[in-house]
């Protein structure tokens, strides 16, 4: 693995962790934009605008765009977040100058008039598919209490009010703002020539408008409290909570994403044999989330509307022995196995490498190999993770849930 780094006079950064044994290659613009970047006005409007890059630009239309993506066998998509939209896609070594002419033109479709309206049915329809989703529906309403007033509230998809009134020209006003070359990075995993990736790059991304958009990322002070959405046709309870967890920029988010796989991964972790594989519920997890200046311990409960409380306490028993006695050292070694494992296997393909290659690079501004993260895992330790639960315990701030239940106990 050789990495290579270089900046555009614009701003746009370009990183590459280059393999000349891999049979494939992967090509990413991460583009540092998403729901928390936007006002209520526009809310939505970064996930439409991905789904608009797809609609073409002047030399290609949208047919054009997926046409070609499906003779080179490409393996292409993108994805909004609250803070990242990414288009990516991961191709044969030959076909590197059709793949990133491809990437680029996404970055700066058209935004047509006709293309505008028609795809804001495709996305009200999108809306209405994740209303749908009972736990999608949990997760929007915990976001929304446990970042009341902050950015990161905002929802990813919008409403139907914010996309039905959403116009055309706000469309234009935020990508112009928001996709400038200094909010760019394009990372690029697997077999390439890096000073044919450097050609490629000036070639096509020369002209984009200098410029970075400011983000405040002060950290978020949590809201309280419950929210209850009663939905009698159905037959299992969902519960999301909400806690404050280390940033993406703090060393803790390490024995943070340790904790989470000891206490709360979906396979052998305390909350699984308790819950889980005792037949209690179908599912009791917690994962760990970090956001620019914030971030959070997501613990999710679905089961039996009648088991509800009683499962609610059991996993409050395990947060407080946890915070009281820590874990381990036998679930602490366990735990590293099991990340460093899926490290390991995951970074074997180069679509594998290329969201921690560019996520790194977005939120810190460094690369690490697989040789580093491996390390940085191996030499956690139980004080490390002592460290974190007193300033990060374990818990919650606020819950969501979506049910028959006409109330829930907090």
């Amino acid at each position: 693995m050789i990495f290579h780094k270089a900046q555009l006079d614009n701003g746009l950064q370009i990183i590459a962790e280059l393999n000349p044994n891999a049979h494939s290659l992967a090509i990413g613009y991460f583009v540092r934009t998403g729901s928390r970047d936007e006002t209520d006005a526009v809310s939505g409007v970064s996930h439409f605008l991905e789904h608009m890059a797809f609609k073409g630009n002047e030399k290609y239309s949208a047919d054009d765009v997926n046409r070609i993506f499906d003779e080179i066998g490409a393996n292409y998509n993108a994805s909004t977040s609250e803070e990242i939209t990414l288009f990516y896609g991961s191709f044969l070594p030959e076909y590197v100058e059709t793949a990133m002419e491809l990437l680029s033109t996404l970055i700066y479709p058209t935004l047509r008039q006709e293309d505008f309206d028609m795809e804001k049915k495709v996305i009200l329809e999108e809306i209405g598919m994740y209303d749908d989703l009972h736990s999608f529906t949990a997760y929007e309403k915990v976001m929304q209490a446990h970042f009341k007033g902050h950015p990161l509230g905002r929802s990813i998809l919008g409403s139907v009010q914010s996309i039905t009134d959403l116009t055309a020209e706000q469309m234009r006003e935020y990508h112009a703002k928001q996709y400038m070359a200094g909010n760019l990075t394009l990372a690029i995993a697997g077999n390439a020539d890096w000073e044919q990736i450097l050609q490629l790059a000036h070639k096509l991304c020369d002209h984009w408008p200098a410029g970075k958009s400011d983000r405040p990322i002060d950290e978020a002070q949590p809201g309280t409290g419950t929210q209850t959405i009663i939905e009698k046709a159905i037959q299992q309870q969902h519960i999301m909570q909400l806690g404050p967890a280390p940033a993406a920029q703090d060393m803790l988010r390490l024995p943070a994403e340790v904790l989470s796989v000891v206490i709360g991964d979906d396979s052998n972790s305390r909350l699984y044999w308790k819950l889980v594989d005792t037949g209690l519920a179908e599912s009791a997890e917690i994962g760990f989330n970090e956001y620019d200046g914030s971030g959070t311990w997501l613990t999710y409960l679905c089961c039996d509307p009648e088991l509800t409380e009683d499962n609610r306490k059991l996993i409050q028993q395990i947060f407080d022995d946890v915070n009281e006695n820590g874990i381990t050292q036998e679930e602490l070694d366990r735990a590293r196995n099991k990340i460093a494992s899926r490290l390991v296997l995951r970074s074997e393909r180069p679509m594998g490498r290329l969201s921690s290659l560019g996520g790194n690079w977005v939120y810190r501004g460094e690369y690490f190999s697989v040789a580093d993260d491996l390390k940085l895992l191996n030499n956690i330790t139980l004080t490390d993770i002592q460290k974190l639960l007193e300033k990060y315990p374990l818990g919650h701030s606020t819950t969501a849930a979506v049910g028959p239940l006409t109330s829930i106990v907090d």
